[in-house]
C-alpha cells in the first residue's frame, strides 16, 4: 500500500523535485517557467495512472481542471485582473499612495507607511502591485532622509501580506477558501483575529524605531476621487457581496471616473482591461494543470495515502492543524508561489480538517497564513526579488527587517497551539 500510495503520489514529488533541480541549476527560481514543469508533471500523471485507458485517464485529468469551483476561481482571476489594470490605467494607484502618505506626520512615517502599504495591498489585493507602487517611493524617502533602505523596504513588503492574506480579491483568499468551501467574509473574520493583532504589534514597533524621522520634502497631487473605486470595493467586500459582483463595481467605478476625468478613453480603458485579463493567462493554466494532476493523484489513492501519512501520529484539532500549517509551508517553500502551494494542498486539508472536525473558516486562515509567513521571508520569491531589484539591494539585506511576515508566522502558530480564538477552535 505504501508503494502504491508513493507512486499515486509521485507526479506532485516529480514537480517539487524538477522545478528545485531545474532552478538551482538556472541560479534563478523565476527562470524556469512553472507552466512547463507542471505540463511535464502532468502528463507523468496520465502515463503512471495504470488499470486505466488512455481516454480515461485523460477525462479523470479534465474533469480535476475543469471542476465547478475551479472555474469560479478562474473567473475570479479574469476580473480582478481586469480592475487591478484599469485601476491603474486610470491613476486610482498614485492617488492612492498619494494620499496615505500626505496624511502622516514626520515622526509617523515609518508606522505610516506601513498602514500605507496594508492600506493598498488590502484594496488591490495583491502584494506584488503593493511592492511595485510603494518601494520606489520607501527608498526615495530612505535615501533623502538619511534612514535605512533595507528597512523601508522591508516595511513595505510586510505590509504588503496583509492585503495578500485578508483582502477578498486576493488570489490566496480566493484559493483558500474555494477548497474549504467558506465564505470570504467569515474567513475575513477569522483570519483578521488572528492577524490584526500581529499587525498592531509591529505597528508599535514602528512607531519607536521611526519616532526621530523626517517627512519627504514633497508629496505628488492626490485626485480624492480616484481613490474611490479603492474604497467602493473594500467596503462592499466587507459587507459581504459576492465577490464578482464587488469586482465588476469596481470596473465600472474605474470607468466612469477614468473617463470623466480624462484619464484614458473607452478604447484605452477596454485596451487596459484586455491587457489585465492576459496577464491572468499564467496563473489560470496553472490553476487547471494543478486541478487536473491532483485529481488523477487523488483517484489513484495519492491524497488518502498524505492524509495517512500525516495523520498517523494526531490525536486532534491541534495536530491537524499543525500537519496543515506544515503541509502548505513546506510545498510552499519548494514553489515560491504561495497561491500555487494553496491551491496544490487545499483538498488535502480539508479532508484532514472533515476528519479531525477542524472550522473549514479556521482551516482556510491557517493556509493563507502560512503561506504568506514563507512567501514573505524566502529571498527568492517574486516580492522578495522585485522590491531588492527595485529599492538596489540584495535580498538577504531586507530579510533581518521582515517583522510582519515573521509576527504572523508567530500568530498562526499560537492561534492552533492556545486554540485561539476560541469560537472556531
Amino acid at each position: 500500500m505504501n508503494k502504491k500510495g508513493l507512486l499515486a503520489l509521485s507526479p506532485l514529488i516529480l514537480f517539487i523535485t524538477l522545478y528545485l533541480a531545474l532552478s538551482i541549476a538556472a541560479g534563478d527560481f523565476y527562470k524556469v517557467p512553472m507552466t512547463v514543469v507542471f505540463l511535464i508533471s502532468s502528463i507523468y500523471a496520465i502515463a503512471i495512472s495504470g488499470g486505466f485507458p488512455l481516454k480515461k485517464r485523460i477525462d479523470i485529468f479534465s474533469k480535476g481542471a475543469s471542476s465547478s469551483s475551479l472555474m469560479l476561481m478562474l473567473w475570479i482571476y479574469v476580473l480582478a485582473g481586469a480592475f487591478a489594470a484599469s485601476a491603474k490605467g486610470m491613476g486610482a494607484i498614485d492617488s492612492t499612495v498619494n494620499l496615505a502618505i500626505s496624511v502622516l506626520p514626520a515622526s509617523m512615517l515609518l508606522p505610516g507607511l506601513f498602514v500605507a502599504s496594508c492600506f493598498i495591498s488590502l484594496s488591490i489585493g495583491t502584494s506584488v502591485g503593493t511592492v511595485v507602487a510603494l518601494v520606489p517611493i520607501a527608498a526615495g524617502i530612505a535615501h533623502g532622509t538619511g534612514q535605512s533602505v533595507p528597512l523601508m523596504t522591508a516595511v513595505i513588503v510586510g505590509g504588503a501580506y496583509f492585503g495578500d492574506n485578508l483582502s477578498f480579491i486576493s488570489d490566496t483568499t480566493v484559493v483558500a477558501t474555494q477548497t474549504q468551501g467558506c465564505r470570504m467574509s467569515d474567513k475575513f473574520r477569522v483570519n483578521s483575529l488572528i492577524v490584526v493583532p500581529a499587525a498592531v504589534l509591529i505597528l508599535a514597533v514602528y512607531a519607536i524605531m521611526g519616532s526621530d524621522m523626517q517627512a519627504p520634502a514633497s508629496v505628488g497631487h492626490t485626485d480624492y476621487v480616484k481613490v474611490l473605486p479603492y474604497l467602493a470595493v473594500l467596503v462592499a467586500a466587507i459587507c459581504g457581496m459576492n465577490v464578482m459582483a464587488v469586482l465588476v463595481i469596481g470596473i465600472v467605478l474605474c470607468a466612469v471616473i477614468g473617463m470623466a476625468k480624462g484619464s484614458y478613453g473607452f478604447f484605452d480603458w477596454l485596451g487596459a482591461m484586455g491587457q489585465g485579463i492576459t496577464s491572468m493567462g499564467e496563473l489560470i493554466i496553472i490553476a487547471m494543470m494543478a486541478g487536473g494532476m491532483l485529481e488523477i493523484i487523488r483517484e489513484n489513492g495519492g491524497i488518502d495515502y498524505i492524509i495517512e501519512a500525516l495523520t498517523k501520529h494526531v490525536h486532534g484539532k491541534r495536530g491537524a492543524e499543525l500537519s496543515i500549517g506544515a503541509l502548505v509551508s513546506l510545498v510552499n517553500m519548494c514553489t515560491a508561489n504561495n497561491t500555487v502551494a494553496i491551491l496544490t494542498v487545499g483538498s488535502i486539508a480539508k479532508r484532514i480538517g472533515d476528519r479531525y472536525g477542524v472550522d473549514n473558516r479556521k482551516c482556510a486562515s491557517i493556509l493563507d497564513t502560512f503561506s504568506c509567513t514563507v512567501q514573505g521571508l524566502i529571498p527568492y520569491g517574486v516580492q522578495m526579488l522585485l522590491a531588492a531589484g527595485l529599492a538596489h539591494l540584495n535580498p538577504m539585506q531586507i530579510l533581518p527587517y521582515l517583522y510582519y511576515p515573521m509576527a504572523i508566522g508567530v500568530a498562526a502558530l499560537a492561534s492552533i497551539l492556545f486554540r485561539y480564538p476560541k469560537r472556531y477552535s
